[in-house]
């Protein structure tokens, strides 16, 4: 296999993107990722998108965008997996650069989901889980969620003060993100003080509905050495790994079992240890997932995340900052597009251009982008140059 860098980024602000279509907001990232590196053709791309004919009535997106990009006829695929869409179709890039079947890549990910009204969205996402035990009997993300986090607190003590914490934690390093759909900060009290959306989970705990896209662009290390801009970013590890659908037939409901394999995958390729690891972007799509996350994918001990953030632990400046971007929570969720927009954070902070947001001396990152409650997971180990 060969080595893989990462020498493009394109991502421009999410949120209520009422004036862009899908692929007006494909097209603006992806175009900024070719004017990142300065490329002058692609080879193929790969584009997560987690649910255009449910929030757009529009399939077939490979070639729609393809088209649009003015690229055609080169491959095109749209890759899905939920809200972990982004970090597969990341991931199917990567191996087909390594391989050697290609040297210009896009791997992009984008979803328009205020095309529709909430309760149509709510369908469209309830669709990650499994329809005949869950969501046809009525329960909802924020519900088994819920259940996710009421199982953690029974287990190690949680209390709702914990989870808002990661919420006022990731707000503030919103604040600091231009391109961050919240750009405002919270407090412990709001957070108890917002809607009981599923008991113990407020409405502060929850990601919000976003529209945005993201693209970055991989090629050959040694051809990123004459092409890039700038410092190119090495993959050095990319995991993939699934689970049961349904929670019911888990072991553990607060212990994604799907994270743990993905990760010793990602790492045992990347050879190096979690202590190694200088910044992290997990998908805390609530604020029980962050801190689940965490722990499964070997960054904390059983029991040992839940305080993590009211101790400043993961703060940038802290001992590991987790989700300086502001994640899901403050950043937004775009659901194909947030595994990519991970990796553009890390290869920031590993380039060393992320501004307030920089974390002092980053020189290992690593992503973790999941689908549904965790049935599946893609994590990647980035290492600059």
């Amino acid at each position: 296999m060969r080595d893989v860098a990462v020498i493009g980024i394109g991502m421009s602000k999410w949120g209520e993107c009422w004036q862009h279509s899908l692929r007006d907001l494909f097209v603006s990232a992806a175009l900024q990722a070719i004017d990142d590196c300065g490329v002058s053709r692609l080879d193929s791309m790969y584009v997560g998108c987690m649910a255009p004919g449910l929030f757009n009535g529009q399939e077939h997106i490979g070639p729609l965008l393809a088209d649009y990009l003015g690229v055609t006829p080169i491959p095109a695929v749209r890759v899905e997996s939920a809200c972990a869409s982004g970090g597969l179709a990341f991931r199917q890039a990567y191996m087909e650069v390594a391989a050697g079947f290609s040297d210009i890549v896009l791997a992009a990910g984008v979803e328009k989901m205020t095309d529709v009204d909430g309760e149509a969205a709510t369908y469209a996402l309830g669709t990650a889980a499994d329809q005949e035990y869950e969501s046809f009997q009525g329960i909802t993300f924020p519900g088994l969620y819920a259940l996710i986090a009421r199982s953690y607190m029974q287990k190690y003590g949680l209390t709702v003060e914990d989870l808002a914490a990661v919420a006022v934690k990731n707000h503030s390093h919103g604040l600091k993100n231009p391109r961050a759909q919240f750009q405002r900060a919270i407090t412990v009290e709001e957070v108890l003080q917002s809607s009981l959306v599923a008991d113990p989970l407020h409405l502060l705990d929850c990601s919000p509905i976003t529209d945005g896209a993201a693209a970055v662009i991989l090629c050959p290390l040694r051809k990123a050495m004459k092409l890039s801009k700038h410092k190119p970013v090495k993959v050095i590890g990319s995991g993939h790994a699934t689970d049961t659908i349904a929670l019911h037939a888990r072991k553990q409901l607060e212990f994604f079992y799907s994270s743990a394999k993905a990760a010793e995958k990602a790492f045992q390729m990347a050879e190096v240890t979690p202590q190694q690891i200088d910044v992290v972007e997990v998908h805390d799509c609530f604020t029980i997932a962050e801190i689940c996350a965490l722990e499964s994918i070997g960054l904390f001990e059983p029991g040992q995340a839940g305080k993590a953030a009211a101790q400043g632990i993961t703060h940038l400046g802290g001992k590991l900052p987790v989700n300086v971007s502001g994640g899901l929570k403050s950043k937004g969720h775009p659901v194909g597009a947030t595994g990519i927009a991970q990796i553009i954070e890390i290869v920031e902070q590993l380039r060393g251009t992320a501004g307030e947001r920089q974390v002092a001396n980053a020189k290992i990152g690593l992503t973790h982008n999941m689908g549904g409650t965790a049935a599946s997971t893609v994590v990647h180990i980035l290492e600059a140059c």
